[in-house]
């Protein structure tokens, strides 16, 4: 059995105690990104089992149906980059832990670094530090702010502790039955999705992207933001309108951002309108990559593989493909 793992930047995946499950067994681990269908098909011609992280590579009908021996793609969480249909129909299987009740903590921890960072300025106040200005100008304090938890879902959620912890006025909107549940963690909701943007101070984004969440935050509902506010986006750049965020800014409303994530990763053009603006602070989509969340992810990625092998498969998303698995 041919196991191929995609983009495995740093060539973390085989220094994880967890990797020690694919002993013995034929590993191929690739540590550039390739998305050109041509030289996916040429690598991964010989491959029975996909590994992938996260959502780096897209897996469409054009390169799958190129793959013949393919017969599980294994990862973790959503899988918007996926034709499952296309896996269905050629018979490969597609597990995918969708780890309910556990929340991504590296992600959690990675909006909250990005919020201090923002508010106190620490990127643009070391550059002027390295220059040889010392200070550049004067940041702002979280506590006795409002911070806008935009998705109460399980690192909503966690994020939502976090400013609670640093004396903030938490504010969450949702969905109806999250709101429920928010209000029942003792967290105030917004009268409104109008009323939200115009109030929170900081406003961070936790929602998945499916087809009701795609371009859900609106140029209408940045520009009703405060001068002074920040929003904040670890979760996936569709969720916002496109270039709604960048003309916004443009704009004055809100003042800042922080962004982890990008409609297309990963970005290498030097002249992405996010990175060369004063007021956005900028990471490469960094909300996961910690040594332990790997090893959480890999657990669950390499026990699919292992209960595919032995005919037993597990967290099949699409489960019909079972009674004609190629």
């Amino acid at each position: 059995m041919k196991i191929s793992i995609l983009d495995d930047y740093h060539d973390t995946v085989r220094t994880l105690p967890c990797f020690e499950k694919l002993k013995g067994r034929d590993v191929i681990i690739w540590n550039d990104h390739v998305q050109d269908t041509d030289a996916l098909a040429e690598r991964l011609r010989d491959t029975e089992v996909l590994v992938l992280i996260r959502e780096r590579t897209k897996i469409r009908a054009p390169l799958l149906e190129r793959l013949p021996k393919l017969k599980l793609i294994s990862q973790r969480s959503v899988y918007p980059h996926i034709e499952v249909e296309a896996c269905t129909r050629l018979g490969i299987i597609l597990s995918s832990s969708q780890h309910p009740g556990a929340p991504s903590h590296a992600t959690a921890e990675m909006t909250w670094a990005l919020i201090l960072a923002a508010m106190r300025e620490i990127p643009q106040q070391m550059a002027s530090l390295q220059a040889g200005r010392w200070q550049m100008g004067v940041g702002s304090t979280l506590r006795g702010k409002t911070l806008g938890i935009y998705g109460y879902g399980r690192i909503g959620g966690v994020v939502a502790g976090y400013g609670r912890a640093f004396g903030m006025n938490v504010q969450v909107w949702a969905r109806p039955a999250t709101l429920a549940k928010a209000k029942a963690d003792g967290y105030a909701t917004a009268a409104g999705k109008a009323a939200f943007f115009a109030d929170c101070d900081i406003i961070s984004l936790h929602m998945r992207l499916v087809d009701a969440t795609r371009h859900i935050v609106t140029a209408a509902d940045l520009g009703r933001m405060k001068p002074t506010a920040l929003l904040v986006n670890t979760s996936r750049a569709p969720l916002i309108a496109p270039g709604a965020l960048v003309e916004a800014l443009r704009q004055g409303r809100p003042g800042m951002a922080a962004v982890d994530v990008y409609e297309d990763e990963p970005v290498t053009d030097k002249t992405h309108p996010l990175l060369n603006m004063p007021n956005v602070i900028c990471t490469p989509h960094l909300g996961y990559v910690t040594r332990e969340e790997y090893e959480t992810q890999f657990i669950d990625i390499f026990d699919q593989i292992l209960a595919y092998a032995a005919g037993k498969p597990i967290n099949v998303i699409n489960t019909e493909v079972l009674s004609h698995a190629r």
